[in-house]
């Protein structure tokens, strides 16, 4: 075959072919537009609106100049609360298409619902003005704003009066009208956080980052959580990174000015307690406690440290009062409960040493809280027995000396001989009292005796054997050397000491009565 017959054949196959392709007919954009619209209608009404927001998005793709197709994907994006992604495509709607009233009518929600009233009712006059005769529609968006204006008033005066409860409560009412509204939250969080309630100020800061990391308003709360959870370094950092997103935020500026001074007006008392300073000392404290009075845990160490310099000065009334005022700001503060029964002990009120043991034992529950409660219960019990060392007016640590001196000098004091001439209750008086610092010298100057008494055991428990009835007649005259005749006190007061009493001068006589 020739090379001519052999192209000729290839230019008839390339004809061929060319013949035997069918033509592509033009794309329908539109109807593409609008199947992807009615089928993302057929989801929304599923309530599916996450795939509904897929196929309005590709009617979009294919005819970005619909204002119908941006307002039906606003609607979707309404329901699933993002009001943000609502709110650029309503006004995007009424941008082209100004006469869209319902591109118009969820411009105007999803303010209200973010928070911008101003906006809000600027869109509402706008709307207004294009399509007058939807009253009903803007009286109820009408009353809403008003009704978000008086809240926040309301708000605002509450704040001012430190009534973080009532907030708290405004700013909920408002969040069901405005629940994209980042001020309400950020308010609502920060007045939970001054009201005590970190867990939920900090869930909801945390939810307000989630949506954006560099909200300073969540910031702020997570670090004003921290600094009232008396955690002041992680505090200031939190401030300090509030400052880094947002320069102007006042709050956080003057947080991180509380937090510097609070750490060295703290420290300062800290060093002049440990140097003795004692009135330095709590003067500082005290003027640590002005600088931020919503700090409840800060403060309570800061009550509790004043408490620990009234011990040191052996004031316990004022160390209670102390003690008081920083379980009163934190009643799961064990030291100061510990402090306050050490108090409570040296004024000899042992029956709220007790109590305050117990707490502990609750909170704690630990070996040494067992042994505190142990501690108090028989210390109250000591308390409630005769006080052997009070009936001698000698101290718990006096010596065997100072005890017999002691003894003599109050054996002397309340013998029955000297009241004789009394009347009857004065001479049961002396009676009583006689026979008590007989009781009072025959445990004393035992030691095996003083030593169960110092422990707080009970001397009449039969299974001691040391059982304590005595006769302080028979004791006075073995303390002063006496022998019988006479009456039961006759050898002992002839007109005078006995001679036989240690310490006694010979010339020296006196008479009762």
């Amino acid at each position: 075959m020739s090379e001519n017959g052999s192209q000729s054949n290839m230019s008839d196959l390339e004809e061929e072919d060319f013949m035997d392709t069918e033509e592509i007919p033009p794309r329908d954009i539109e109807k593409e537009a609008e199947d992807a619209k009615n089928t993302g209608n057929n989801f929304y009404k599923q309530k599916d609106y996450f795939k509904a927001i897929k196929f309005y998005t590709n009617a979009i793709n294919l005819l970005p100049d619909k204002a119908a197709y941006y307002g039906n994907r606003a609607a979707a994006y309404m329901m699933i609360s993002n009001y943000t992604n609502a709110l650029e495509d309503s006004v995007k709607s009424v941008e082209m298409d100004p006469n869209f009233f319902k591109g118009g009518l969820r411009m105007i929600k999803c303010y209200i619902a973010l928070g911008n009233l101003t906006a809000a009712s600027r869109a509402l006059q706008d709307l207004k003005s294009r399509d007058p005769n939807n009253s009903t529609s803007y009286a109820s968006e009408n009353t809403n704003i008003n009704r978000l204006r008086d809240l926040e008033a309301n708000a605002d005066k509450d704040m001012n009066k430190s009534d973080f409860r009532r907030v708290v409560y405004v700013m909920d009412r408002a969040l069901e009208m405005a629940p994209a509204c980042v001020n309400y939250k950020t308010k609502r969080a920060e007045c939970l956080a001054l009201l005590g309630r970190y867990n939920e100020a900090q869930e909801a800061s945390n939810e307000m980052l989630r949506a954006n990391s560099l909200n300073a308003g969540a910031l702020y709360v997570k670090g004003l959580c921290l600094f009232y959870q008396d955690h002041l370094d992680k505090a200031r950092q939190h401030f300090l990174q509030v400052l880094r997103v947002d320069p102007d935020h006042g709050k956080a500026r003057l947080a991180v000015k509380e937090v510097k001074e609070l750490e060295s007006t703290k420290q300062k008392g800290n060093a002049a307690f440990t140097s003795g300073k004692n009135e330095e000392a709590l003067k500082l404290y005290r003027a640590a406690l002005l600088i931020c009075p919503n700090n409840k845990l800060t403060n309570a160490k800061l009550h509790a440290n004043i408490a620990a310099v009234y011990i040191k000065l052996r004031n316990y009334e004022e160390a209670v009062k102390a003690c008081t005022a920083a379980i009163k700001l934190d009643d799961g503060y064990v030291k100061a409960y510990a402090r306050r029964i050490v108090c409570y002990q040296e004024l000899e009120q042992h029956e709220d040493a007790v109590r305050d043991a117990e707490k502990m034992h609750k909170m704690e529950h630990s070996r040494e809280s067992k042994q505190r409660l142990r501690d108090a219960n028989i210390k109250l019990k000591m308390s409630k027995r005769k006080d052997y060392y009070k009936i001698l007016a000698c101290s718990k640590s006096a010596n065997m000396d100072e005890i017999k001196k002691a003894y003599k000098k109050a054996a002397l004091k309340h013998h029955p001989d000297r009241h004789s001439h009394g009347t009857e209750e004065e001479k049961a008086t002396a009676e009583k009292q006689f026979k008590e610092v007989g009781e009072a010298y025959a445990v004393l100057s035992d030691p095996k005796k003083k030593l169960r008494y110092d422990n707080g055991e009970d001397l009449d428990d039969p299974m001691g054997g040391m059982h304590h009835d005595v006769d302080p007649t028979q004791i006075f005259q073995t303390f002063f050397g006496g022998a019988g005749g006479g009456g039961p006190h006759q050898q002992f007061f002839n007109g005078g000491f006995p001679h036989g009493a240690r310490g006694a001068d010979p010339g020296f006589t006196f008479s009762f009565g």
